[in-house]
């Protein structure tokens, strides 16, 4: 888990070092054990380093392989490298390191872009042939670790980080309209390629660029899950589905412990993370390091789930760490939370991940996390209402439910001149639910959700919010074996019991009844769900701002009703409107882009 960055040129120059070294160290929050700079005529990488497999120096990147011709850069983890590295010493090849970041030159040095199919983990990661010039790029097929491009004409630029991109120069910074319209309404969702800025673009999730010294490319999408029945499974009981998800969720918690430094858990007090911790005492860890956060309340609303998570530590004899934060912290956690998102991010999980992750890091480097579960095993409330919906109506329904509002609303929030003539979220999401397989509506909704939504609000916020402190995040309900297990689940075993039905039943005897039968939880800040105070005044500021005025994003009219009455207006999800309006303001001015 680190940062890695990189150029490489097409207009006959040397890369730009000082660029690449300049949006390299403004990645060191991801990786603050060492850092390395590569150079070799027009291609560059640069990487922070964040020591958890192989501490010693052989583990240092970039990592040169000069027998294969390849230098390597990587931020991620490759679950399986032991393995790999004995099935590739079968072929021939010989290890100067213990780490997974060598496993992937010599991966790619027997199977060429077909090594991604070998990998299980999470990874985003340059190779460059010294040969050839030639550039690789690939992600992890659930886009668990980011990777965003920078192009232009003459260069390509790529990072872990999209404000470290910035660090580099050059970047056209004006504002997409599209994905303005996509964040305003499509659950502040930007769908890859594009972000929020004209001149940065993500590469998505499951896809392997390769990128000739001319500046041509050519791209692939390695996986992609069906969300469809198999016929082998056809007469398998209710119990069969539940005693396999559990047995793939036991492998992908297991494999989720490789690690040179010891592994915690993040635990909410819910049944996702609290079966996590259950499985590795049921596999003998003893005193498991986990943590758990609370707010103070406010407008009533209760801002920890102690409860749940102590009783969980208790069962199971973990080394726990319940984390209260007072108000004091929470202002300056929010500039903080602001300044370490790669993208624009609404959801108020970004700064309790991001409070947690600072006292965690204290304690250790790598995490277990519930993050996945809810949109992999269908645990959110806006799929029961899908469930009868025929297959064709199902994009529709589908907005209906899910997106912040429609396209009808827009005109009298968003000012004229930011407004796109054509309603794109809707088409994006109707492309999508177009797509062979997904058999059900449920089925498209949690595919999309999966592959989409997933990528580019959880799994985005838990990577910059813990990254942030240098702690690496593991995902085990996102291991890619279970999601395609789960994807061809039948949907009414998820949606049962009020959502993730399968796994509660699933989970009966091996986590406390309480926990399973608890009203569904969240990472609870009333102080930004409940606007009030000091927390209001930084939104006021945000979009009174001389910035703002200047940007014009907004109806005037729109912003001052929200300002006058900041808590009664909420999305179609119940968030807060005026803090997705006040966040994105937040963003833009703290980065000084748009």
């Amino acid at each position: 888990m680190c940062g890695l960055a990189g150029e490489i040129r097409f207009d006959g120059r040397d890369a730009e070092v000082q660029a690449c070294s300049r949006i390299t160290e403004a990645m060191a929050h991801r990786g603050p054990d060492g850092s390395g700079l590569w150079a070799r005529g027009p291609v560059a990488l640069g990487h922070r380093r964040l020591s958890i497999i192989d501490l010693s120096a052989a583990g240092g990147q970039p990592m040169v392989d000069s027998p294969l011709g390849l230098t390597v850069a990587f931020n991620g983890c490759i679950y399986n490298y032991q393995d790999l590295r004995a099935e590739l010493e079968g072929h021939g090849h010989r290890f100067f390191s213990t780490s997974d970041t060598e496993v992937i030159g010599k991966a790619y040095a027997q199977w060429g872009t077909a090594c991604v199919d070998h990998f299980l983990g999470m990874f985003a990661f340059a190779v460059a042939e010294h040969a050839t010039g030639r550039l690789v790029l690939a992600r992890d097929r659930l886009g668990i670790k980011p990777l965003y491009l920078d192009q232009t004409a003459s260069r390509l630029r790529f990072a872990s980080s999209l404000p470290a991109l910035l660090k580099g120069g050059g970047t056209d910074t004006s504002l997409d309209p599209v994905a303005l319209a996509c964040y305003m309404t499509f659950h502040s969702i930007v769908p890859p390629p594009r972000t929020i800025l004209n001149g940065i673009k993500k590469l998505p999730p499951a896809t392997v660029r390769v990128v000739e010294p001319d500046g041509t490319w050519t791209e692939r999408t390695y996986w992609s899950p069906a969300f469809t029945r198999d016929a082998e499974q056809a007469g398998w009981s209710e119990r069969d589905w539940q005693e396999a998800l559990l047995e793939k969720l036991r492998i992908a918690v297991d494999r989720r412990m490789v690690a040179d430094v010891p592994v915690g858990v993040l635990l909410s007090g819910g049944i996702d993370s609290s079966l996590v911790v259950a499985l590795l005492a049921e596999a003998g860890q003893r005193d498991l390091k986990t943590f758990s956060i609370g707010f103070e309340s406010s407008g009533g609303e209760r801002g920890d789930e102690f409860e749940y998570s102590t009783l969980v530590a208790q069962r199971f004899g973990t080394d726990h760490h319940r984390i209260a934060i007072d108000d004091s912290r929470l202002l300056p956690g929010v500039d903080a939370a602001i300044a370490a998102m790669s993208e624009p991010m609404v959801s108020h999980d970004c700064v309790a991940f991001f409070l947690l992750s600072e006292d965690v890091a204290q304690s250790v480097k790598v995490v277990q996390s519930g993050q996945g579960a809810d949109e992999v095993l269908g645990g959110y409330d806006w799929y029961p209402p899908l469930a009868g919906v025929a297959r064709e109506d199902a994009a529709e329904a589908y907005a209906g439910v899910f997106f912040d509002r429609r396209w009808s609303a827009m005109s009298g929030l968003v000012s004229p001149e930011w407004l796109i003539d054509h309603d794109a979220p809707s088409e994006f999401v109707a492309a999508r639910f177009a797509e062979p397989g997904a058999e059900t509506a449920v089925d498209a909704a949690l595919r999309s959700d999966t592959t989409v939504m997933l990528v580019d609000d959880p799994v985005k916020r838990v990577d910059n919010m813990t990254m942030a402190w240098g702690l690496e995040a593991r995902v085990p309900f996102l291991d890619h074996e279970l999601v395609e297990l789960a994807g061809r689940i039948p949907p009414a075993l998820k949606l049962a019991d009020g959502g993730k039905g399968v796994l509660k039943c699933a989970a009966r005897g091996i986590v406390p009844d309480e926990v399973i039968d608890r009203t569904k939880g969240y990472f609870p800040v009333p102080g930004i769900r409940q606007l009030q105070g000091p927390m209001l005044a930084k939104v006021r500021d945000a979009l009174t701002d001389p910035a703002a005025r200047r940007r014009g994003l907004f109806s005037d009219a729109a912003v001052q009703a929200l300002l006058a009455d900041p808590n009664r207006t909420r999305t179609q999800l119940g968030s807060n409107a005026l803090w997705q309006l006040g966040l994105l303001e937040m963003w833009l001015q703290h980065h000084g882009v748009g």
